[in-house]
């Protein structure tokens, strides 16, 4: 196995040094999204293999619906890939440029990171976007997914190495790691930093925590989606039962989803509670403070302290009263996992308040938390969210798998 992971490497810094245009970049992508139209039974053919194996395994039947790949999926595979093709490459761009009094015409321009390594869990359309948008943004990528969708995930990467090979270009930006075990991971983290520049865990809490905890190797993630929307005295009350109908129930198992709704004290018996009654009737669970029970008039399940940290993933909400956005920031910054956070108001100076001063990597106003998602941005997919302090941060598309340098020109200047 070693020596299998450190050839990966070696052949990913090998294909790297390849530096392509945009034009042969989008022949390829346009060449896999034709093959992976063309070979869509066979990608069926081994995704049923995966749903076979997980159907023995007992697996959870939302983890079963997340591998499932039909026509409709696939379609949306390549649409995805499309969007990627129409973007404009990131690589190579002068960001800025200066003259200096010492002589010294500066550049600060564009260029790949280098090798990512994507380490996944369960959705095979993973394996087609994050390396689409890795190799758009002239990186190398080695991707390790989740023995679950092992059929899926190899099929789809194998065509992506079909359409190198067909473009005459180094197969070998993208590999997939052929081997189910776990110690993979392990070795990935700890000892090979030679090879890689940077890695992406792409999945559950368990899965995101092991690689923060073992990887010698920066890393770009997010451990928990702890999303908030608060509903401010003047919010709209129309708008806010939509946006937080929606941020909550449209889907409760994506990192987006709202986990807790804050309340302006003066808002609860106006229209707030109204609010939890349109969640509760479609199936939701609330769990609220003492004021929210006192107001509520249904039975509801007392909110304790560690309610506030939950990421629940399921139609479940802990919901709070506040007396002003003051402490509904306080309250977001120490409970929140500075994913993506809401206030909803007609205020826009309260508003502002708020988006400058939640420490959250998205910050929105009036509108579902569900939009934390990397196509909803215009960047064509995503390789995952960022709630790092330092860059990137939020949705990393394509624009955000490059780094830069300064390039320097001068007639022969010295320094004194």
């Amino acid at each position: 196995m070693k020596n299998l992971l450190v050839n990966i490497g070696k052949r990913s810094k090998r294909a790297f040094i390849t530096q392509l245009s945009t034009k042969k970049k989008d022949k390829v992508l346009k060449d896999y999204s034709l093959l992976i139209q063309r070979n869509k039974d066979l990608i069926i053919k081994e995704n049923r293999k995966d749903i076979k194996n997980a159907n023995k395994k007992k697996l959870k039947d939302n983890l079963i619906k997340r591998l499932y790949l039909d026509n409709k999926k696939i379609l949306s595979i390549t649409n995805s890939i499309k969007k990627i093709i129409r973007l404009k490459d990131p690589t190579n761009i002068v960001l800025e440029k200066w003259k200096r009094s010492n002589g010294l015409n500066i550049s600060k321009v564009s260029i790949p990171i280098g090798i990512i390594g994507i380490i996944y869990e369960s959705r095979p359309n993973v394996t087609s976007d994050v390396a689409s948008l890795c190799f758009k943004s002239g990186n190398s990528v080695i991707l390790k997914g989740g023995s679950e969708a092992f059929n899926s995930n190899r099929i789809l990467s194998n065509l992506f190495r079909k359409s190198l090979k067909m473009n005459k270009v180094d197969q070998n930006f993208v590999q997939f790691i052929d081997i189910k075990k776990r110690s993979v991971v392990d070795f990935l983290l700890t000892k090979m930093s030679k090879f890689i520049d940077v890695i992406i865990p792409r999945g559950g809490k368990g899965l995101v925590k092991k690689v923060q905890d073992l990887s010698n190797i920066p890393t770009i993630g997010h451990l928990e989606g702890v999303c908030h929307s608060y509903v401010d005295k003047d919010a709209n009350p129309t708008i806010a039962k939509k946006v937080i109908y929606n941020a909550k129930l449209r889907n409760t198992s994506i990192c987006g989803a709202t986990e807790t709704i804050l309340l302006h004290d003066k808002i609860i018996k106006k229209f707030g509670n109204s609010i939890l009654n349109n969640l509760e009737k479609n199936g939701c669970k609330i769990i609220g403070d003492g004021k929210i029970i006192k107001s509520y008039k249904k039975k509801i399940q007392r909110a304790r302290a560690k309610d506030w940290s939950k990421e629940y993933l399921a139609p479940i909400v802990s919901v709070k009263a506040v007396k002003n956005v003051d402490e509904a920031i306080a309250h977001i910054n120490k409970y929140g996992t500075m994913h993506t956070d809401c206030i909803i108001t007609q205020n826009n100076k309260t508003a502002k308040k708020f988006l400058k001063n939640v420490k959250s990597s998205i910050a929105m106003h009036n509108t579902s938390t569900q939009f934390a998602d990397g196509g909803e941005f215009g960047f064509g997919g995503e390789v995952g969210i960022s709630t790092n302090i330092l860059p990137p941060r939020g949705p990393v598309g394509l624009n955000q798998l490059v780094s830069y340098k300064y390039q320097i020109t001068s007639k022969g200047k010295i320094r004194n």
